[in-house]
């Protein structure tokens, strides 16, 4: 196929994306389907959200199937996509409404990189159209979401569902951590400081109108809409709580689930009993825990938020130090992030001869160890939970959500991880979930 110029493309799809955008969202009406496929099948796979982020995934699933349909409200995003020789090959149909990519009844498996407030959206949607579910972290936007996920998952148990928290298939440094922690090599938990740095600090910011090349009412999705800020969009949607939930939320889904892990806290019923958050500050003045002003980056910047769980167990979550955890037992503690893991117990070689292959097994839910998307395939062909579940992932959106909410009335919250409920504080009770603009629902599976 010729590639076609920007211009004559915009041309084509200009018509069906007018009629996309201007009606009223709804949820598709395709049923759950049976997806397993054998090994010999090559799956088909469509692409919603193909920005920087959204590539990279792109071209990881590309190793194992056919993308035939790529997706993003940003126009040069989709096209990027559609000719990107490792991805939709100038093939891919291209699309600027997700929901057509979920009508195609060809395809078995979606891949969701788009910002923080369409991810549970879109899942749930996917997973009613009878999709496997690829999601990027953070998996949901607010507490009430972690629940519409969970049934939806559970209303459709033959679907497999991953997050991309790769973290949990680094086999030298985080696995190696949470394996002698889960062995009792440390002793008896203490304290987990998860390091996940500050967010960016910025504005007054100036409106403007939206770049041709974007839908911007659709970028906005479930939230209220607002001028157009391009500092609101793209990477820096992460700084915004409208969008996202800060550093809480981008690199708390990463650590927070490392430390959830090593101390076997990953089931539903298990977390905190009490959330601090008087040691947090934001980039903009704060009332009744929403920013006064719209045109600055809002989510904390420094903090150092205390989650305490009733066995006595500390976990920090803060912005100060180094990027990383910091394990810390009755009998010893040891760091990991992304480039080492370091400690007496690693210089010793406390776990030499009991770091097995059983054991690295038994991490990934009794699967072979191989890399992220791949145990994903394998679970897509054999059925099982892939080792980035999306239960446990919930557990840790809880505690980055709790984290958020007591970072911004800046105070200690009481939760009940039994029934997952903020307790005796109605103010931030009434924080677990937020009012959705019209047309833009998340369906209520299960």
């Amino acid at each position: 196929m010729t590639q076609q110029t920007r211009r004559s493309f915009l041309t084509t799809t200009a018509v069906a994306t007018a009629a996309a955008t201007t009606t009223p969202y709804f949820t598709t009406s395709s049923s759950a389907q049976d997806k397993t496929t054998s090994a010999n099948d090559k799956f088909k796979i469509g692409c919603i959200g193909t920005g920087s982020m959204g590539t990279g995934d792109a071209h990881g699933h590309a190793n194992f199937g056919d993308i035939v349909a790529v997706c993003d409200v940003d126009f040069d995003h989709m096209y990027r996509a559609k000719y990107d020789p490792k991805i939709g090959k100038g093939k891919a149909a291209a699309y600027r409404d997700y929901r057509k990519v979920l009508d195609r009844k060809d395809i078995d498996v979606v891949s969701i990189v788009t910002p923080d407030h369409w991810h549970t959206k879109i899942a749930v949607e996917a997973l009613q159209a009878g999709k496997h579910v690829f999601c990027q972290k953070p998996l949901t936007l607010t507490l009430e979401e972690n629940l519409l996920i969970r049934a939806a998952c559970k209303a459709n148990p033959k679907l497999v569902f991953v997050v991309g928290t790769q973290q949990r298939s680094d086999k030298g440094r985080f696995m190696r951590a949470v394996n002698m922690a889960q062995k009792g090599l440390l002793g008896d938990l203490k304290k987990i400081t998860c390091g996940i740095n500050g967010g960016d600090v910025g504005g007054p910011f100036n409106t403007s109108t939206p770049p041709e090349n974007l839908d911007w009412n659709m970028w906005q999705g479930q939230t209220q809409p607002v001028d157009f800020i391009k500092e609101r969009c793209h990477y820096q949607f992460r700084w915004w709580y409208e969008y996202s939930g800060g550093k809480f939320t981008d690199w708390g889904a990463h650590h927070i689930d490392i430390a959830l892990w090593a101390a076997g806290l990953t089931e539903q019923g298990t977390g905190p009993v009490e959330v601090d958050g008087t040691d947090a500050k934001h980039p903009v003045e704060y009332k009744d825990g929403n920013p006064t002003v719209n045109n600055h980056y809002n989510t904390s910047h420094d903090f150092n938020v205390i989650h305490r769980l009733a066995n006595g167990l500390e976990i920090h979550v803060t912005s100060r130090g180094d990027n990383g955890l910091l394990i810390e037992g009755t009998k010893g503690k040891i760091f990991v992030n992304r480039g080492k893991i370091t400690g007496e117990p690693i210089e010793q070689n406390w776990d030499k001869d009991v770091y097995t292959d059983a054991e690295v097994m038994a991490l990934y839910k009794n699967k072979k160890f191989e890399g992220h998307k791949e145990n994903f395939y394998t679970c897509v062909r054999e059925g099982g939970l892939p080792v980035s579940d999306v239960y446990s992932h919930l557990q840790t959106m809880n505690m980055c959500h709790l984290s958020a909410i007591a970072a911004r009335l800046n105070r200690k919250i009481k939760w009940d991880p039994k029934t997952e409920q903020i307790v005796g504080d109605a103010q931030a009770a009434a924080m677990q979930s937020r009012t959705r603009r019209a047309g833009f629902e998340i369906p209520k599976l299960g």
